[in-house]
């Protein structure tokens, strides 16, 4: 299933970037659009996707919101924001790696998709954060082929769609003999030059 593959490469970029977060940089100032908290850390970042990852083995086992309750409110990082993650992060793996099947329904707070459909929304978030994080610190970060070549296959011929969604922002020109993460990053309105 191409969409396992895509989550798994998306997550590992994102858990990459996170690994290499300081202590010093938790406490940085993130954009307002990366989160709902108002006025968001970077630690606030790292704790919404925590919180996404723990929801990942509920959500493939079918729960809903309701059955799953307030299992994942709160602080889920600690005093080790950054191990907090990894081990949800290794939980969520685990999960996706197991026997799946992609036309399963699964429940998201937007509505019920088959299974396939929401590990792909997922991994464009996971994807296009990383990056972000990782440009907002100075990070140094490709998302390497593989991931952007799965991107480009999966959601390439999409994203016009997705930008009508509200997911994507405008695209951004980018020069000429770019590589294909950077028209990537452009035509999705991440790239910044």
């Amino acid at each position: 299933m191409k969409q396992r593959e895509l989550f798994l490469q998306s997550d590992a970029a994102l858990r990459s970037v996170i690994d290499r977060i300081t202590p010093e940089q938790l406490a940085l100032n993130a954009p307002g659009d990366w989160s709902r908290t108002p006025n968001p850390t970077v630690r606030d970042i790292i704790a919404d996707h925590a919180r996404d990852e723990a929801w990942v083995p509920a959500v493939l086992a079918g729960l809903t919101i309701a059955e799953v309750g307030g299992d994942h409110a709160g602080d889920l990082l600690g005093d080790d924001p950054i191990g907090a993650y990894d081990r949800m992060n290794d939980l969520a793996t685990a999960v996706v790696t197991a026997d799946l099947d992609p036309d399963k329904t699964v429940h998201l707070s937007y509505g019920d998709f088959p299974l396939a459909e929401y590990l792909q929304h997922v991994s464009i978030y996971r994807a296009f954060q990383a990056w972000s994080i990782a440009k907002h610190l100075g990070i140094d970060f490709s998302m390497g082929a593989p991931l952007v070549e799965n991107l480009w296959e999966q959601i390439g011929p999409q994203i016009s769609g997705w930008r009508e969604m509200g997911v994507f922002g405008p695209e951004v020109d980018v020069p000429p003999d770019a590589d294909r993460e950077t028209r990537l990053l452009g035509r999705t309105g991440y790239w910044v030059p």
